[in-house]
């Protein structure tokens, strides 16, 4: 399945901070709801301009769109999805091309 990095920002001053874990929750288990066959690699938190960094799989970008609109829809400020290529799938696509 193609790989997916969702990053994620928050207004914490809008979010109750000591309520991000139950709400992370509730959020895992709404997408686990509407977009079943995704699967989780890793959830990172992060510094930088991004607050949350997602890594999983979906069938399709209308999975990661659907994934990325959820976060959207319940408390991030901004969300950006990027398509991830796996390494050894990136060098397979040079050998390719020479």
């Amino acid at each position: 399945m193609p790989l997916y990095i969702l990053a994620t920002r928050f207004d914490f001053e809008q979010n109750d901070l000591a309520k991000r874990k139950e709400q992370g929750k509730k959020w895992l288990e709404l997408v686990k709801a509407k977009v079943p066959d995704v699967k989780w690699i890793a959830h990172y938190a992060i510094l930088g301009p991004y607050d949350f960094l997602d890594i999983f799989e979906a069938e399709n970008e209308t999975q990661a769109a659907k994934v990325s609109l959820l976060s959207r829809a319940h408390g991030a400020t901004q969300a950006e999805s990027w398509t991830a290529i796996k390494y050894a799938d990136f060098l397979s696509l040079i050998e390719d091309l020479q």
